[in-house]
Order: C-alpha cells, then structure tokens, then sequence
C-alpha cells in the first residue's frame, strides 16, 4: 500500500510540474521520462496517468508552450506525440481540451507551421483527437476548422502525402458532428469530396495511398448520415462514381477496406422505396369469430402501402444503432429477467373451473376406458385373440401395413372434440366444407372422414402438383395422366379417383426411370406404376401416396388450395451423404450488391416483369415466353409475387401469415421451364430478420421431380453465393407497428439446375405438412402390434379452420394380472408438444423421430413405454401450417405467446391443451416432462431452455440470497444426458432463463402453472453444427429425427429403476448414467450466452457490408511514425 501511494504521489508531482511549467528543458525532460513511461507499459499506464490528471496537465503544457515565440519545436513535437497517445484513450479528451482553450491555441499553431509539413501533420493529429468528441467537432466547426482542412486536401500528389492523410483523417472525424454536415452540404461540399476520391482512385495505381481514399469515404460516409447529405450524394452522382470505382477494384483484397466503406455508403444512399405489391398485408385474410370489436379484413386491392417515412435532419436517428432482435417484445438485457420471487416459484393453479376440467377426461381413456373394458371381459381370456378383441383401442397386430380393407378405429371417427364455447362460429364464405357441428360431435356421429380402402399397388404420377377433387366424390383409384413433356405434367385428384390410366408420364420421364426400360407412350401404366410403387415402398417407410391424397383433400385452407406438391405426394428419403456447410463470404457478395445498385444507376437494364403473381391468377405468359414459372398454391407453400429482373435473375416476395403484415421468412414454391446448366439468381426481398444463418453455411433446400423419378426422391441443400443483407425497401410506420422504421432485407442464392424442364420445388427448410403428418399417424398406427405398444389417436379440438388437432398416447399394453395393472395406472406422464410456429418444420421431424422410436422395438423404447405414458400433441398450428404461414396462426397471433390466457374461441389448441396439462394436475398426474420441440433460425446445434429460479436470479445479479433458497437441479438432467449421447445437442448453449417478456409462452406457464420442474423448448437449428460430430456439417432430416429419437433415449434417466434397459444403456456409453457430480453451481454464466427465449440475436458476429455504418475503432495513431515519415516526405520533396 505504502509503495502504491508513493508512486501515486510522484506521479502526480511530475504531472503537477509539466502542467506549471514555462521552461523549456525542464518540460523536454519530463516528457521524455512520461514518453519513456508509457512506451515501455500497456495500456492501463495510460488510463492510470489520465485518472491523475495526465491530459490535462498536457493541454495546460501545450498552452505555455505556445505562448512562447517563436514556437521552440523541440518540446511541441514531443508534446504532441504524447497528446495524441493519451488522448486516444481518454474519451474526454476534446471536452477537457475545450475548457482548457487549446483548441485555438493548436489552430493558431496550424496556421503558423503550415510552410512547415514536418511541423503541420501532429497538429492535423491532435485536431483530429480532439474532434473525437462529437460536441466538441461542432465547436470546432463554428471556428471554421473544417473549411480550413478541406483546403489542405489536394487532388492527387505524391508530395506531403502524411499530412494529406492527417487532415482528411481530422475532416472526417470533424464531420461525424451533424451540424458539421449540414455546413458541408450547404457548401456543396459532397460534390469536391466526390472529385477528390475519384482523383486519387483513378491515379493511386499501385495502391500506396489506401488510407487517404478510406478517410474521404469516411467523410462522405458522415455526410450522407443526414438525409440532405444523401439527398445531395445523389444530385452528386455519386452513386455511379462510387459504383464504377468499386467495380474496378475488382477482388483486390488490399481495397477489400475502401470497397467496404463504399458499399455502405451506396447502400445507405440508395432511395427507399415501398415493396412491389399493394399491401405488405396477408393476400389471404381469415374472418375471426367472436371478435365483437374486429374490423373486417381489408381486400389487399383496398389497402395500399403508406409512404416510407422520411425522417426530418433534426430527428434523424442512425439505422447503424444497433441490430433488433426481431422478436415482439425481446430484451436481452439483465433488466428482463424476472427477479420477483412470487413469479419465479412455481404456484400451480388452474386457469378454469375445476367442473371444465373434467372434459378433458376423455383424452385419458387409459386411466378409464381401459379398465372398463377389461371388467367386462370374460374370466376365461386365454388366447391373444379374444385380449386382442376386447378392445376398440388397437389396430390390428403384424409387422406390415395390412392389405386388407380397413376401416378407421372407431375413436378416431367419433371423437367427440370439447365443446366450442359459441357453436355459431363464423366460417368463410368459400369454405368448400363446413367443420362437424358440436352438436354431431356430441350425439357421437361420424366426422367426415372416410374408411381409406387398400386397392392393391397404387400407381404415382409423376407431375409437379396434384389437384384437389372439387366434386368430394369417394377416392377409388389413382392413375397417371402426362404428356411427353414432363413439365407440363399436373396430377389432379379427379384424375386419380377415375378409371385405368391410358398413358404413361411421357417418354422422357419414363426413360429417366431405367434407360434399360423400353417405355413408350404405348406401355402399360400398371408396369410402371408397380415397379415405381416398389422403389418407394422400400426407400420411404410410412409414406403412402394415396393415403397422403386423402388425407390432403379433407385437409382445409384458408387460400382454397387445389394443388398437392409433388415432393409432398411422392415422399422423401434422406440422402446417404452428409451435407457440409457452405463457406461464408465467399467474395461475391459486393458484386451481387453492385448489380442490386445497377438497377438504380441504369434502370433501363432491368425488364421489371410480373411472371408471377397470387393476386392476379389470370396472369398468363405466351408459349414462346422462356421465362421460369413459378407456383405456390398448395400446403405450406408461400409465394407471393415473381418479377423476373434480368434474363436469369428474379425478384420474389413472400406473403405475409395470414391476417397480419409481418413474419416473412418461410418459403416453399414451386419452379419450371428452367434450363440446365444456367445459373439463376433469386433474392428473396422482403425478408425480416436482421441476421440469418444464410450468411454462415446454411443453404435451402431444393427437390427435383426429375430426380426422384431417378429413385432419388430426396430434398437437397442448394445454392451459391448466398448473402443476405439489409436492402433498399422499407416498411412504413403502420406496417412496423409504430416502431422505429425498418428495412427489409434480401436473401440472394444463385441455382444451377441440372435438368432443363424439370419440376424443382425450393423451401427455407425440409417441408413437413399437415397432410403428412396425419399420413404418417395413420400408417405408423397400421404396423403397431396392439399386444405391445398402446397407441391411441385422438382429437385435442378442432382449429379456427375446421382441421382436427390429434393428440396421441404411447404407453405399453398392460398385462391381465392385478399387478400390471396396477403399474399400468400410476405410470407417470410425459407430454411433447411441436409446431407452434408453422415455419419451423425442422420441429415437426423431431418429432417424426420421436414417434417413431417411442413405439419401435428399441429395448429402450420398451422401457420407457413401459414406465411412462407419453401425451404428444405432434402439431400445436395446423392452420398455420397448412397455410405456409411462419410463426402465426389464423388469428394473427403467434400462439405461444397466448399460453397465460389462451382464448378458447381464437387459440382453441393452446387452450385445449393447457386445459388437459390442468387435467393431469387437477387428478395428481402432473407430468414428468413438459417439452416443446422448436426450430431456431440463427443459431446452430440443438439445444435446450429451462426454467430455473437461482440461476435467472444470478445472471440478474440480484441482491436475494440464494443460499436461502431450495431448488431442485433436476432440470439439468436431460440436458447433460443428451449432450453426452446426441451428437447435434450442445449444453453449452442451453439456458435456464425466466424472462418477463416470455412469461406466456409455453416454457414458462408450464412451469409456473403447472409445476412441472422440467420444463422446456428445445431448438433444432435449420443450419446445421459446429461442434462434435456433426461439425461442420448442415443438419438434415435424418440428423432431426435422430434427436427426435435420442430426447426419448435421454429420459431413461428419469427412470428409476432402469434395469436391464439401463445396463445395455450404460454397455452404450458408460459415462451415461453416471451423474455423481452433479454441477453444484452454475451462477457464471457468459453474459454474451444470455438468451431471451427461442429466438435470441445470433451470437456470431457479421458484417452485412449494407446493414449499417457503424462506427468503427479508429486504427491507433503512431505519431512518431508519421513524424519520421512527414520529415522524410519533407527531405524528399526538397531534393525534388
């Protein structure tokens, strides 16, 4: 202590001497001992001078100094040298130099000095410090400093090139002061810049003078930072000069700085301008029921886009403020987090009268209906036969689907759904069939499905789409209807339901099957049909194009599709290989940014023509047009506009979720009449999230009609240069709900197809419909043994649509005896929900592999369905689904943020199943695990958030004790479980968070009201991952449903007593079981890691070169250097 006071002290003493001090040599030689100080130290010397006054002893040295005439140099330059070093850490530097008046001083020694460029550059330097400070520069621009530094900036020169550097260095740190700027643009000050950049860009050959260039880009950067300084940056031309320069720098990585800058000033510069389209509303509007205050849906022909706001100077903020993170409601700060005991303990308690609950008895016949049936048995039940047939629960037992007729179970044809709290909900006008009444679920009618009938093989067309049968006669059989081109090939369902088929899918596709097939127009279909239904029946399990044709035409849609993709149709097999991700920033992206600005420079090179158009189906293009077509009009697809820009380049928009103006990012469409070998650009332009795992490896994915008719019926990930940036179109006040105003942004991909008139279907993920999932319930259901596996299929409610929600119950048949029974009924519970958000489909095939493994002969499988029973509700939004919506459903809401007080008229699945979960509480089954599978677009791996009181406390840094507190860490077990036998989980990206912005949503409500401990949402990334096994490598559907089936294998652990299950567990991965170190203490948590909920800002950082000019660190000032160099400039010219 001693020993720190006595250096503080004479410190403080040698500051205190410089500061009074007028001669000469004593401030020389206290100087270089400073100078020699803070040389041989770091940083931290610096800040330690500057906390003991350094700076201002230094600004008070300088004015003594020049009160002394003729300025002695010998102690000014030195001076100066260390103003410069301290004052580039002392971010108060330019205030304290304005108290003190040294700016003038400084000025006055500028202009003295100015015959002198040795002695002229460390005052442009020290200018430049002091101007770090924005309030300062403007100070500094009310004396006319600005001026003065412009005119010490010439055209371009090899002579005086360090102080050329310094004074535009100090003109552009001068110009970040808005009243700076807006003195600039009055004097048309841009316009010079502009010559002057271009001077030195086109005479700088080998490129010496890099940081003079950069610094007249920062000072045209600043200008257009107000919107007369891009106004007049425009009247400039300075769009084409910034443009042409940047092009000629071509790939040089030396100017990879000056493109940069130049980039961001021409993005910022470019004129926003309103989307393409006549409201950034839904196309498709759904009327909502019971709503007494709603407005009606506006036609999209009604309600054009409001002007993109233009800010006034005054108000003006900087769009460089920061990234949003594009959540309503999102915080990632510590203040969100709740810290009020009282809401972070968990307090059960039920949301509805006790005497509702009861209705949700129905969807645990398990613990009812079972027993019931079991009484009424004879006492003599020997054979499997008559156990088999005492109850209506199970499908008939074999390992093969059964090719006899069959009808549907009775409780999947009389479900009775709960009871509509206004059966005279509204439905829309072109409804083609309306959903049950409540009062025929009620009397226990049939619903509308009918008994799906095996017909033997059935034969598959080969077409881009499937046409839903507009007369809702019976399916009877399906045949193939082409022509020679197989392009132009559509199957319809009123084709399939008719007679024999007469012709094959045209000579082409035919041959493509087998070239050693000798298929003409001629060949039977029967023969093509079968050897096509083979190759399927062995390559894709639990896919039955008929069964999916069926379950599609029952399915109902808001936009009345008429139309089965075919990648939907057909099904899909995972490729054999692994997928690695694409590199990032591959070089290309400035040039597709360049001819994004071309179109402004030179609107004449773009053909601006609608080839698309959802709102205009009368939209017809001639037979010579060879333009790509595109189509969306069938589940899950979302498309909303085409625009064809250039020959091989095209514009889309996606439609807005239904009933909304925001959540654009899903897509999946439909493309033809493509040509082979052609690289076609797409930039989807009306993307939301300001950060995409696009800009790190993540590609879409892509089908081809023609190659699954080549037996490779799989989605693949495609795409070059993929960039996705901010762009030039804005959303109006209105549209962005009142906040700030936004951009879109665009994500640009590049396609080279392989086949010329192919059928190719793209989509931001590996779809999953609605339709599929019912055809994957109906067919898994078929190959169940029912002496095995209890699988019981249910409906939850009914949907704002009139589509069933299904609610399914895995467990083990018990046996006959007492005791099995016994067991059976005090199985705990485990309830699974996926698909809230209709866009992340990467959920839905988690969930395919859970439901899969859950009634697999897994001996894993078998223990675990013999201690649990599983409640999965596998699709929480159909109608968002069906819909191609993203996040919301027909209500324009995102349901999980409805979990608190769920409407049961407008969110009918969130309500139920809240009321079942109540249910399970109310009758003391609360469950074991509560999971709610998502889908997370910026971030990669699987990961997990939880629920935890000490550790929101903790990463809160609240002030409780939470010694105090008692909390049981089981909420960590799966999590470390999975992180150990999963290759794509990552814990280190799992948190156990409670937001206050996220205390409706599932996660949180199941925890706080329900009082389950384990409670979670677990994120599948659409990218793919970056540690472990899957390093490096882009997750597909065989890796999501390989998680799917290692969360179940992860909740052996709950087991307790896992017997010999658990000894081949353990043969698996000894280090599995062993949990004897359990963490203790995970308060230190990374404050970067802090997550918000299933959507947190993407913790890899990017530049989007377009996204915003942000401020960068200023490269640090060697001004000893500059010295040398200014004096050998100097010995230089005066040789010349």
């Amino acid at each position: 202590m001693t020993s720190a006071s006595g250096n503080a002290t004479g410190l403080e003493v040698v500051l205190s001497t410089l500061k009074n001090s007028h001669d000469v040599q004593s401030a020389v030689n206290i100087l270089q001992i400073l100078d020699e100080l803070l040389s041989a130290g770091t940083g931290k010397r610096i800040c330690y001078m500057i906390s003991k006054g350094g700076s201002e002893a230094l600004l008070h040295t300088l004015v003594n100094m020049t009160r002394i005439s003729p300025p002695n140099y010998d102690v000014i330059l030195p001076l100066m040298h260390l103003m410069v070093k301290v004052g580039q850490r002392d971010k108060k530097f330019g205030q304290k130099a304005q108290e003190i008046g040294t700016i003038n001083e400084t000025l006055s020694l500028l202009k003295h000095s100015l015959p002198h460029t040795k002695y002229v550059t460390p005052c442009l330097w020290v200018l430049k410090v002091y101007a770090s400070s924005v309030a300062t520069g403007a100070a500094m621009g009310k004396i006319g400093i600005p001026r003065l530094l412009l005119n010490l900036i010439s055209p371009y020169t090899t002579r005086s090139t360090r102080a050329i550097r310094a004074a535009t260095e100090g003109l552009s740190a001068l110009l970040k002061s808005k009243w700076n700027s807006r003195r600039a643009v009055e004097n048309g000050h841009i316009h010079r810049l502009l010559k002057l950049y271009q001077d030195w860009h086109q005479r700088d050959t080998q490129n010496k003078y890099i940081p003079i260039r950069k610094a007249l880009l920062n000072c045209i950067k600043y200008i257009t930072n107000i919107q007369t300084g891009k106004k007049a940056f425009l009247e400039a031309d300075g769009m084409r000069v910034l443009l042409s320069t940047s092009r000629a720098c071509g790939s040089n990585t030396d100017l990879h700085p000056v493109v940069k800058l130049a980039t961001q000033i021409m993005r910022r510069c470019y004129p926003k301008s309103q989307l393409p389209v006549l409201t950034v509303r839904s196309c498709y509007s759904f009327a909502l029921p019971n709503v007494a205050d709603q407005q009606a849906p506006e036609h999209p022909g009604k309600s054009p886009q409001e002007g993109v706001a233009v800010k006034e100077d005054d108000e003006e903020q900087d769009d460089e403020d920061g990234i949003e993170n594009e959540e309503p409601g999102c915080n990632e700060d510590d203040d969100d987090l709740e810290t009020d005991l009282t809401r972070l303990r968990p307090n059960p308690e039920f949301d509805r009268p006790a005497e509702e609950l009861k209705e949700y008895e129905r969807l645990c016949p398990e613990l009812v209906d079972y027993f019931e049936d079991l009484d009424a048995m004879s006492d003599d039940q020997s054979d499997s036969q008559d156990v088999a047939s005492c109850s209506a629960l199970f499908s008939a037992p074999g390992p093969h689907r059964c090719k006899k007729p069959r009808k549907w179970r009775k409780d999947l044809a009389e479900e009775n759904s709960p009871k509509a709290h206004n059966p005279a909900r509204s439905r829309r006008a072109h409804q083609t069939s309306p959903a049950p009444s409540d009062s025929g679920r009620e009397s226990g009618s049939k619903n509308d499905c009918t008994p799906i009938q095996d017909s033997g093989p059935h034969p598959v067309a080969p077409s881009g789409g499937c046409t839903l049968n507009p007369t809702g006669q019976p399916v009877k059989d399906m045949h193939l209807k082409g022509s020679a081109d197989s392009s132009k090939v559509r199957l319809h369902f009123q084709d399939l339901y008719n007679s024999k088929a007469q012709s094959v899918a045209g000579e082409e596709c035919a041959r493509s099957l087998d070239q050693s097939w000798p298929i003409g127009r001629e060949h039977a279909l029967q023969d093509t049909g079968s050897k096509l239904l083979e190759m399927r029946k062995e390559m894709i399990p639990f896919h039955d194009p008929y069964v999916y044709t069926h379950m599609a035409e029952k399915t109902k849609s808001a936009t009345d599709y008429k139309t089965l993709a075919f990648p939907d149709y057909w099904g899909h097999v995972p490729p054999l290989y692994h997928e690695p991700l694409m590199g990032q920033w591959c070089g290309n992206q400035s040039d597709k940014i360049f001819e994004d600005i071309q179109r402004l420079v030179n609107p004449g090179d773009v053909l601006d023509r609608v080839v698309f158009d959802t709102e205009s189906p009368s939209l017809v293009t001639s037979e010579a047009d060879v333009s790509l077509k595109f189509y969306s009009n069938f589940e899950s697809g979302n498309l909303r506009k085409a625009i064809q820009i250039r020959k091989y380049e095209y514009d889309l928009i996606m439609n807005a979720d239904i009933n909304t103006d925001l959540q654009h990012q899903w897509f999946y469409f439909e493309i033809s009449s493509m040509k082979a070998g052609v690289p076609y650009r797409f930039n989807i332009i009306n993307c939301e999230k300001t950060n995409s795992q696009f800009n790190y490896g993540m590609q879409p994915v892509m089908y081809s009609v023609h190659e699954a008719l080549c037996g490779r019926a799989c989605w693949a990930r495609v795409g070059s240069d993929i960039y996705y940036y901010k762009n030039h179109y804005g959303r109006s006040g209105a549209a962005a709900r009142g906040q700030k105003e936004t951009s879109y942004y665009t994500l640009t991909f590049t396609i080279t197809f392989l086949h010329s008139k192919d059928v190719c279907y793209l989509a931001y993920h590996y779809p999953y419909t609605y339709s599929t999932l019912m055809t994957h319930l109906h067919l898994l259901e078929e190959l169940l043994n029912p002496d095995q596996v209890y699988f019981r299929h249910q409906i939850l409610c009914s949907t704002l649509g009139g589509n069933n929600c299904p609610v399914i119950t895995i467990t083990a048949s018990p046996g006959s005896q007492p005791e099995q029974l016994h067991q059976f009924w005090n199985r705990q519970y485990m309830v699974l929900t996926a698909r809230v958000h209709p866009g992340e489909s990467n959920a839905s095939w988690v969930m395919k592999g859970t439901l899969e493994f859950l009634v697999s002969n897994d001996p894993i499988a078998r223990s675990l369905r013999d201690s649990y029973i599983f409640k999965i509700i596998p699709m929480l939004n159909p109608d968002g689904v069906i819909n191609g919506c993203h996040r919301c459903s027909l209500s324009g809401e995102d349901l999980n943020r409805q979990w608190s007080e769920p409407s049961p008229d407008l969110h009918p699945t969130i309500y139920h199943t809240k009321g079942l979960l109540s249910y399970m509480r109310s009758i003391d089954r609360t469950p074991l695990v509560y999971c709610d599978y998502h889908g997370h677009s910026r971030k990669k791996n699987v990961f997990m958030y939880g629920c935890s009181l000490k550790e929101t406390l903790w990463q809160s840094g609240s002030s409780i004790d939470t010694a105090t507190l008692n909390e049981d860490i089981g909420y960590r077990t799966i999590p470390k479980v999975l992180d150990k036998i999963s290759p794509a989980f990552a814990i280190n990206r799992c948190l156990f968070l409670v937001q206050k912005s996220r205390e409706a949503t599932a996660r949180v409500v199941v925890w706080r009201e329900i009082g389950v401990l384990r409670s979670y949402t677990m994120e599948s990334t659409y990218c793919g991952c970056d540690q472990g096994k899957y390093n490096g490598l882009q997750i597909g559907t065989r890796e999501l449903e390989e998680m799917g089936a290692k969360f179940c294998t992860g909740l052996l652990k709950l087991k307790k007593d896992a017997l010999l299950c658990g000894k081949q567990l353990i043969s698996q991965d000894t280090a599995l079981l062993d949990f004897e170190h359990e963490l203790q203490n995970v308060r230190y948590i990374s404050h970067s890691d802090v997550s918000v909920d299933d959507e947190p800002p993407c913790p890899e950082e990017i530049d989007y070169y377009t996204d915003n000019c942000t401020e960068e660190d200023d490269d640090p000032i060697d001004l000893a250097t500059e010295l040398n160099a200014s004096s050998e400039d100097e010995l230089e010219v005066g040789k010349k």
